[in-house]
């Protein structure tokens, strides 16, 4: 099935005749295919008497040979169940980190506190970094929001300037979401362990009923289809860059930047963890990433991957 995919990627129509020569098998046998394709992939396939069958558009699809081995290897996958999953996997298998793991769909991506992650067949970016730390607690201190702070100038270098960030863990454009981080850990943080760095960035969708929330593309916000080898390449960039920081220095020298990324800045906001809520002003960050909120004139700091955080209704 994948073959056949390469050869309808270019978005040109291919008869069923040539499709079965170069597959080898019957037309019958390209039909079935073709139909595994729409209900499987969810590709939309233009069948035209006389013509053949074209994809509704043309398709880029993910190529090793484009995305350079270093700062890391990607381990490139058609369909996963999620890139965080099979991330844990690996470590399991004793794959050597750094390495980052992709894929070209999701079946059951994960965004935080257990929210589904809408993963369409080669339209995103769905892509987990694994790092081995061997610091102590200090490697980890304010490490989310470091990927953040490397998304949000791999975003921004690919033209989408008027991206934010969203404490704890979300890059927003206005109100709506571009991209998610998830971070997950194996092992002794204190000692020796592995993090996971799930990324998810929606590059070129442009439209599905699955998202709960207000969400918006690279695509959408700039008018033109992203190459996502370029844009992988630019990540990894990215995030080697802000990472090496990060271990050199520590976070507190990035949290000014942060600060000044933030669009909940000076805003009113609701901080929810189950069903407690706490109303006040986002004051900023500290120096380990925790968020500051003056609740009643008292200064409060909160951390916690289980919290969200929303704007007040009056602000």
């Amino acid at each position: 099935m994948l073959t056949l995919l390469k050869l309808l990627k270019d978005g040109r129509f291919h008869s069923g005749q040539a499709l079965g020569q170069a597959l080898g098998i019957s037309r019958s046998a390209v039909w079935k295919q073709l139909q595994h394709l729409e209900s499987d992939l969810n590709l939309s396939i233009h069948k035209v008497r006389g013509r053949g069958y074209q994809l509704a558009s043309p398709l880029e699809l993910l190529d090793s040979e484009q995305i350079p081995s270093s700062p890391w290897p990607a381990l490139i996958h058609q369909a996963l169940d999620s890139t965080n999953a099979e991330a844990l996997r690996a470590i399991g298998r004793g794959e050597a980190a750094p390495f980052a793991v992709l894929a070209e769909q999701q079946s059951a991506g994960r965004g935080r506190r257990g929210r589904k992650w809408v993963s369409p067949f080669a339209e995103n970016i769905y892509f987990s970094l694994v790092l081995r730390i061997e610091g102590g607690m200090r490697q980890l201190e304010g490490l989310s929001l470091v990927v953040g702070l490397a998304v949000l100038n791999a975003l921004r270098d690919i033209g989408t300037s008027n991206a934010g960030l969203k404490w704890p863990n979300d890059v927003l454009v206005g109100s709506k979401k571009i991209a998610g981080i998830l971070l997950e850990l194996v092992g002794d943080p204190a000692d020796v362990c592995h993090v996971v760095l799930g990324i998810g960035i929606n590059v070129n969708m442009k439209a599905t009923e699955e998202v709960d929330q207000a969400w918006t593309s690279v695509r959408l916000e700039t008018g033109r289809s992203i190459n996502r080898n370029e844009f992988i390449v630019i990540l990894n960039n990215r995030l080697h860059q802000y990472l090496q920081q990060h271990e050199m220095q520590g976070f507190s020298v990035m949290q000014s930047e942060w600060e000044e990324n933030h669009l909940w800045q000076g805003r009113e906001v609701s901080l929810i963890a189950g069903s407690h809520k706490v109303d006040g002003t986002v004051l900023g960050i500290d120096g380990q990433g925790a968020l500051r909120i003056d609740v009643g004139g008292t200064e409060k700091i909160y951390s916690g991957g289980e919290l969200s955080l929303r704007l007040r209704h009056d602000s």
